[in-house]
């Protein structure tokens, strides 16, 4: 009786309901304030940590509230960095409040991000996947081995997260072992930025500690190539003997 009719996807309306959401509230945020968009792009792609600082500090009692909201959006729109952000969170906030207001703020944008991504990219993925055994292979490895591989990437500071989450968003990994890698990556890759940049901004107080921790950092990135060296040398290994 309905034979003609084209029932339309309940993804179709997620993904119709979600562009809305977001041109309308880009849109409100404009009207509101037409320059604000100009100047937080300026901010942020300057790196001058102490005008992001003066900047949230312009807000008063909501400028965590302020800051917590830009950081989030950076990491949905996933090309702008955030370290700068991260940075003047320390200075303003302190370092363990700027820490935990920069972490929480990353960790949320960035699941946001993979899930719209997922969302939007999945099923085309899905459709250059199956013309391809090796994709097949690397989807499945990414699938089973998805946690180990989101942790490592999400440990690394200065990282650009955009790509991590759109190679998530594109991969099987499930959303539940996305979010927990993610959570705990993301503590000690933000810890190292929001120090660094609060003690670059403060060097002459905390020459020492600056000194310490880009030795760290060094120490840190050593044993991540490790790390990621022995993961592709075994682990593909031991999914290629299942296989047969």
């Amino acid at each position: 009786m309905n034979k003609g009719k084209k029932v339309i996807q309940p993804e179709i309306w997620i993904k119709a309901g979600a562009a809305i959401l977001l041109v309308a509230g880009g849109t409100l945020v404009h009207w509101l304030n037409p320059d604000l968009y100009l100047k937080l792009g300026y901010l942020l792609t300057s790196g001058d940590i102490d005008s992001i600082a003066e900047f949230l500090r312009s807000y008063g009692m909501w400028a965590m509230v302020i800051s917590m909201v830009i950081d989030i959006l950076i990491n949905v729109l996933g090309f702008l960095p955030s370290i700068f952000i991260s940075a003047a969170n320390g200075v303003v906030f302190g370092l363990v409040p700027g820490v935990i207001i920069s972490w929480l703020s990353e960790s949320i944008g960035v699941m946001i991000s993979f899930w719209l991504m997922r969302r939007f990219l999945r099923h085309y993925a899905e459709h250059l996947i199956a013309k391809s055994k090796y994709l097949k292979k690397i989807d499945e490895f990414s699938g089973a081995n998805g946690f180990k591989m989101m942790l490592l990437a999400r440990s690394l500071p200065y990282f650009p997260s955009g790509i991590i989450t759109a190679v998530g968003a594109v991969s099987s990994i499930r959303f539940r072992d996305y979010a927990l890698a993610t959570l705990i990556g993301k503590l000690p890759s933000t810890m190292l930025e929001v120090v660094v940049g609060h003690d670059i901004v403060n060097y002459e107080e905390n020459l020492a500690r600056l000194s310490i921790v880009i030795g760290l950092i060094f120490l840190f990135y050593c044993g991540v190539w490790w790390g990621r060296k022995r993961l592709l040398r075994t682990e593909p290994m031991e999914y290629s003997k299942k296989l047969q």
